[in-house]
Formats: C-alpha cells, sequence, structure tokens
C-alpha cells in the first residue's frame, strides 16, 4: 500500500479522525489511528491491541482488512 506523506484528517462534531490512502485513493486506518481517536474522546477509552484487533474483526463484512493491519469501509 502506498500512501500520502501526510494523513487527511477531519473532523466530525469537533472530534478528529485520522486516516491515510491506499494507492486507489481510498481511505485506510489502522490500530494505531483508533487507538488515539479513542485516547482523543472527551471520556478517553484506552483499549489493548487485542481488543482493537477483536472490534474491527466483528465489524467484518462493514470493514475489510486491506492489508496487514490496515482497514477501510467496505464498498
Amino acid at each position: 500500500m502506498r500512501s500520502l506523506p501526510n494523513p487527511e484528517r477531519f473532523s466530525d462534531n469537533g472530534t478528529e479522525i485520522d486516516v491515510d490512502f491506499a494507492s486507489d485513493g481510498s481511505e485506510v486506518f489502522d490500530l494505531w489511528r483508533l487507538r488515539w481517536y479513542g485516547l482523543s474522546l472527551p471520556e478517553p477509552l484506552d483499549v489493548t491491541d487485542q481488543d482493537l484487533r477483536a472490534a474491527v474483526q466483528s465489524l467484518q463484512p462493514l470493514l475489510t482488512e486491506v492489508q496487514p493491519g490496515w482497514f477501510s469501509v467496505a464498498s
């Protein structure tokens, strides 16, 4: 996966979400970004990598693992 040098940040209701882009232009994210998103919430949520991976896997087929450790919203 090739990504742009600077990840995109956008706000929804004042919350920043950090994503990167795959070579096809689709938005992708990894567990590190999910962890930082959780920590940025008004009531921070700190979970283990194992819990994050389990949560992402429970959302399949809504999310797709496009490369090991990188996820995207299924199209």
